[in-house]
């Protein structure tokens, strides 16, 4: 993760002074982004730049052949992104799984690449989508895959909002300037304080014999661990994809206050949720899915997010889990609840329920079967 590292926080910093300085140039950002990406890159590993030197390119040019064709359009689109699952994606996946390993690939699992296969499907369904007047630069396209603040964890960044931010010159005035530092400064006191002194807690519990109120106290604490340890690192690359002139999206919407498991998915990596739930309703949005149809794919969706998150027995059923709760919601009309329709007793209520569903299944994101395991197994042990 680059914001644990001096040295790249330091880089991103002269960045930002960089393109402040030249803002009357109009293509600054544009230019000066690409260099600096790839020589960013280039610090932390040589090949790793020529990997995605070769994967940009090939990319592009099956991003510009599927805007320009009109023939095999669908079989294009859909090789162009399978291709990019099973030879990267999957890849990945099998080398965390220790089925092969390889110096390059440990360097492109630190740096994330599976977050920019999202970024290349969703480029690949704009040009499908929009043909030949969705086609862009290979500059802006570079740009968008590699663009360093949400290289490795997100947010995700959508194609289109990208594209429209690469067209505006960069502006970054006073008010937008103190809230990016502000949002730097919050992100780095989650992670670093704040998560080093949750996690320090959790490793000491963890150590003693679980019973049913450790079990219980471990599930609520690793929740809050996690939340302070995505948000954080979201914040940051908030505040440093906006210093660089382009617009974030929010990737945590208060989940806390999520009335059903349907809204914490909008809520909780709102970017990962929304890229998923896009990139597959898009296909029904022609006529207004049946409820069954509906529910079938909460369950697919929230499997695929599991399986993203880790190709193991743990995230799958924890998408499972997630996506079956999300379905029920569908059946029985529970998805959204109006705040201002209902009782506060009631809206609360719903949220309560709903963080009780979360915590007992976000300890899965320790991806330890001895410590998942051992948690649940200690909320059985009621003596003690």
């Amino acid at each position: 993760m680059f914001y644990m590292h001096m040295n790249a926080m330091v880089a991103m910093s002269g960045m930002i002074a960089v393109l402040m300085l030249t803002r009357k140039w109009a293509d600054n950002k544009r230019i000066l982004m690409i260099i600096f990406s790839l020589c960013f890159l280039l610090l932390f590993s040589k090949k790793l730049v020529v990997f995605y030197a070769a994967f940009t390119i090939i990319n592009y040019f099956g991003f510009v052949y599927l805007c320009r064709t009109t023939i095999w359009r669908k079989a294009t689109f859909i090789f162009g992104i399978a291709a990019n699952i099973v030879g990267v994606f999957l890849g990945v996946r099998f080398f965390v799984m220790g089925v092969f390993s390889s110096p390059l690939f440990d360097a492109i699992i630190y740096l994330g690449l599976i977050y920019n296969v999202l970024k290349v499907i969703d480029s690949y369904y704009f040009a499908y989508f929009f043909g030949k007047d969705g086609e862009v630069p290979a500059i802006d396209y570079a740009n968008y895959l590699i663009f360093i603040p949400t290289f490795t964890s997100g947010p995700i960044l959508k194609f289109r909002d990208f594209m429209a931010d690469s067209k505006k010159p960069y502006t970054v005035d006073a008010k937008l300037f103190e809230d990016s530092i502000k949002r730097i400064i919050l992100g780095l006191f989650k992670k670093i304080v704040v998560v080093t002194w949750m996690t320090g807690v959790f490793d000491h519990v963890l150590k003693q014999e679980l019973h049913t109120h450790q079990s219980l106290f471990l599930l609520v604490w690793f929740y809050a661990l996690i939340y302070f340890d995505f948000s954080g690192y979201s914040d940051m690359a908030i505040g440093f994809g906006r210093l660089m002139g382009y617009t974030m999206p929010e990737n945590f919407k208060k989940p806390l206050f999520s009335p059903s498991m349907t809204q914490f998915w909008r809520n909780w990596h709102a970017t990962l949720g929304d890229f998923f739930r896009d990139h597959i309703f898009m296909f029904f949005s022609r006529k207004t899915p049946s409820t069954a149809l509906t529910a079938s794919l909460s369950i697919l969706i929230m499997v695929l997010m599991g399986l993203w998150h880790g190709f193991t027995w743990l995230y799958f059923f924890y998408g499972l889990y997630h996506g079956i709760i999300i379905a029920i919601e569908n059946i029985f009309k529970l998805t959204t609840v109006n705040k201002k329709k209902v009782s506060k007793a009631y809206f609360y209520f719903r949220c309560l329920v709903t963080q009780t569903l979360v915590t007992f299944s976000v300890i899965i994101y320790s991806s330890n079967y001895d410590t998942v395991l051992r948690i649940y197994k200690g909320l059985l042990h009621f003596t003690g």
